[in-house]
């Protein structure tokens, strides 16, 4: 299994055959080189989309078409794609599993907010959300943008995932710290690789907060494009 950020809050996940790309900003990504795009995207077999804000939604109906592969993410958003983007589009929701040719995927809560823009200003668009993913033998949670909330305690116990990727560069989401509080408190990972950082300067520029919470946790600091191998 490989996990590969490709900077901000956007992942690919290489497993079980497939090569699964969460929440892919590519156009005007400050972290991720023009040049290297396609090798991002290379051999994507799904795309999963935790909310609709630009940062993680821009390049997902250009990608669906040209890579010729679908979208999975919250039903009322995944709904309005393929009625009217023209993309494969399959909607689920909180509780419920689909199966990416032998790899899990459920949609789990999140704390965030979740909205898309328009020429009449911003609309509503379903509910931000997470992904537990079960491939390999591991568990990952892929947090997406969120705080720190209570529903991470039965997240924890129910799914028992041992990778956790959380977004933890604060302002949008939960800090380094919180995300260590929260690894800490409702988790018992033993790799937390964190993301939506290093972006811009209001977020947090580093890890140490997230190390320095979770001793005994194997943090890794991601490079973008470099493979981490579970």
């Amino acid at each position: 299994m490989n996990i590969i950020w490709l900077g901000h809050g956007s992942w690919r996940i290489e497993t079980g055959g497939q090569v699964l790309l969460i929440d892919p900003w590519l156009t005007g990504n400050p972290l991720l080189p023009e040049e290297r795009h396609d090798e991002a995207v290379k051999g994507a077999t799904h795309i999963l989309l935790t909310h609709c804000h630009f940062d993680h939604v821009a390049d997902l109906l250009s990608l669906c078409h040209k890579l010729g592969v679908p979208a999975y993410g919250q039903y009322d958003i995944m709904s309005h794609y393929a009625e009217n983007e023209g993309i494969e589009a399959v909607g689920f929701n909180k509780g419920g599993t689909v199966d990416l040719n032998g790899i899990k995927v459920s949609m789990v809560p999140a704390s965030h907010s979740n909205s898309f823009a328009t020429p009449e200003g911003p609309r509503g668009a379903g509910s931000e959300v997470g992904f537990m993913i079960a491939a390999e033998g591991h568990v990952i949670y892929a947090s997406g943008d969120t705080d720190i909330m209570a529903d991470m305690d039965w997240m924890g116990d129910y799914y028992k995932p041992d990778i956790g990727i959380l977004s933890a560069g604060g302002h949008f989401t939960m800090d380094m710290k919180g995300a260590a509080y929260a690894a800490k408190r409702y988790f018992n990972f033993k790799t937390v690789i964190p993301g939506h950082y290093r972006t811009f300067p209001l977020l947090e520029q580093d890890a140490s907060g997230l190390a320095a919470g979770l001793p005994g946790v194997n943090v890794i600091e991601p490079q973008v494009l470099e493979p981490i191998t579970i």
